[in-house]
């Protein structure tokens, strides 16, 4: 479902255009990059090692080929990745039987942040894609400790709605 969206689209933010366009496996490096060039992720584990690539590898084919999954990737003009974010798309009982879109793992570039890209992905996560999927609701959780990332979102028209919580597996 999530690969039929409509992609690659052009996207204009104020610090110049980006495709955004479904990830690939020569895209592997350069996420790890991006992954571990955010502070949050870089202390959970996320560190670009060379020794976890397989396992990233693994974790990028299970996304893509998953038809609830879509990885997406936006690149400058040089083919530079320079955001990310997955989407997965989650029907429900709750809500009348709403189906939700759930964005994960959004990440900008560290010296590209604050020049719209993150904020013209979402836009079209909202505006595009949401209405293209048939959800009804867009939703996604954040660290408590992304303080910025928190007031982005809420500029963007999200709602601090709920409170998540999480269950380490294998950790008692």
């Amino acid at each position: 479902m999530l690969h039929d969206l409509t992609l690659p689209v052009l996207l204009s933010p104020r610090s110049g255009d980006v495709t955004l366009r479904s990830a690939v496996d020569d895209d592997l490096d350069p996420l790890m990059a991006l992954l571990s060039d955010d502070p949050v992720s870089a202390a959970r584990g996320d560190v670009a090692d060379e020794s976890d690539r397989p396992r990233y590898a693994a974790a990028l084919r299970a996304v893509t080929e998953d038809t609830a999954n879509a990885l997406l990737v936006a690149v400058d003009r040089d083919g530079r990745l320079v955001g990310t974010f997955q989407l997965t798309r989650i029907p429900g009982m709750a809500r009348q039987g709403s189906t939700r879109l759930l964005v994960e793992a959004v990440r900008v570039r560290s010296d590209l942040r604050s020049g719209g890209i993150g904020g013209a992905m979402m836009r079209w996560v909202t505006d595009v894609a949401a209405p293209a999927l048939d959800v009804a609701l867009v939703q996604l959780t954040s660290d408590a400790a992304r303080v910025d990332a928190h007031r982005f979102y809420e500029r963007l028209g999200f709602t601090g709605s709920h409170v998540g919580f999480k269950y380490r597996v294998g950790e008692r």
